[in-house]
C-alpha cells in the first residue's frame, strides 16, 4: 500500500459511523487500521476519539486542546466504540469526554476542549533555524542507507524528514546523542476539499494528533543512544494544544526535547511550526520505555 492510498484509508477511518441505535449521535464506531500491528498505533485511536468529540460540537468552535490517556493495549481485529459525554457547553467553550472501548473493555480516554476564537493578546516563540524539508532525506531513504538494502515505502499516511540523527545512528556513534529532536512531518497526499469549514478544521486537527504521535518517543532514545532494536515503548498519555489554524498536508516542523526520563518512563515536550514560522501547536507526551540489558549507558 503506497502512502497516498494509506492517507485515503485513514480519512475513511476518521469518518466514524453512528453506532446502531445511537439516536442522540454521541456514540460512534471507528474501524481499526488495516495494518495488523499489535497494539494498534496510538495516534489512530486518538485521532478517531477527537473526530468523535468534534462531531458533537456546535459550529464556530474549534479544538484547542486534546488530552489522551492510553489505558490498555489495543487490537487490530475489533472496532473501537467511542462514547461522547457532553461535559460543558457555553457560548465560547465546549468540553467533551470520550471513552473508547474495544470488545467491552475501556482502552482509551480523551478530554477535548473547543473554543470560539476571540480578540486578545498574541505572541509566540520564534521558530528554530533548520534546513528545509526538501533538503533532507526521507525517512525511508535513511533506513535504506543505514541498512544497505532497498527499503520499501512503509505504507504510512505521512512523510517524515528528520533534521538530525536517528536513534540507530546514535547507537552506532554515541557522540551524536542529543536531547533535542527536530522532524518535518506532513500528511502524505492531497486532502479532498471539504464543504464545511468546521469539519475541515477538525480533520486537520485530527491528522495533527495522528502524525505527531509517531515522532515523540524517538526523542528519548536519541538522548540515551538506544535504538528501537533494543527498546520497546508505548504512550501513556499525550496532550496536544492547538493554537492556530494550519494544514496537515503541508510541512510542519516538530521541535522536540526530553527534559527527563526516570522510573521506566520518558517525557517529551514539543512545539509545532508551519514552514513560515507560525507556532500552531504545543505537544507533551509521556511513555513507558523498556530497554534490553546492556543498553542505555549514556545516562
Amino acid at each position: 500500500m503506497d502512502q497516498e492510498r494509506a492517507l485515503l484509508d485513514l480519512l475513511g477511518h476518521l469518518e466514524l459511523a453512528p453506532a446502531p441505535g445511537s439516536g442522540a449521535g454521541e456514540h460512534f464506531v471507528g474501524p481499526p487500521p488495516l495494518e495488523q500491528s499489535v497494539p494498534v498505533y496510538g495516534g489512530h485511536v486518538a485521532a478517531q476519539a477527537l473526530a468523535a468529540a468534534g462531531r458533537t460540537v456546535p459550529g464556530g468552535l474549534s479544538a484547542h486542546s486534546a488530552h489522551c490517556f492510553f489505558l490498555r493495549p489495543t487490537l487490530p481485529t475489533a472496532p473501537f466504540d467511542h462514547r461522547v459525554e457532553r461535559v460543558r457547553d457555553s457560548a465560547a467553550f465546549a468540553t467533551r469526554r470520550v471513552t473508547a472501548t474495544q470488545r467491552g473493555r475501556e482502552v482509551f480516554a480523551l478530554t477535548a476542549s473547543f473554543h470560539h476564537p476571540e480578540p486578545g493578546l498574541d505572541h509566540q516563540d520564534p521558530m528554530p533555524s533548520v534546513p528545509a524539508p526538501e533538503d533532507l532525506a526521507a525517512y525511508e531513504e535513511r533506513l535504506t542507507k543505514a541498512f544497505g538494502a532497498v527499503t520499501q515505502p512503509l505504507g504510512k499516511p505521512y512523510d517524515l524528514r528528520f533534521v538530525g540523527p536517528l536513534s540507530f545512528d546514535v547507537e552506532n556513534d554515541p557522540s551524536l546523542a542529543a536531547s533535542r529532536n527536530q522532524v518535518w512531518v506532513r500528511a502524505k497526499g492531497d486532502l479532498p476539499p471539504q464543504t464545511d469549514p468546521d469539519r475541515e478544521r477538525l480533520l486537520h486537527d485530527c491528522l495533527l494528533v495522528y502524525v505527531c504521535d509517531v515522532t515523540m518517543l524517538e526523542t528519548v532514545l536519541l538522548r540515551h543512544g538506544v535504538s528501537w532494536f533494543h527498546a520497546s515503548g508505548r504512550s501513556l498519555d499525550y496532550t496536544v494544544w492547538i493554537h492556530r489554524p494550519f494544514r496537515a498536508d503541508e510541512w510542519l516542523l516538530c521541535d522536540l526535547e526530553t527534559p527527563v526520563a526516570t522510573g521506566g518512563r520518558g517525557l517529551v515536550l514539543g512545539r509545532v511550526f508551519t514552514r513560515d514560522g507560525v507556532l500552531v501547536a504545543t505537544l507533551a507526551q509521556e511513555g513507558v520505555i523498556r530497554v534490553s540489558g546492556g543498553h542505555g549507558a549514556l545516562g
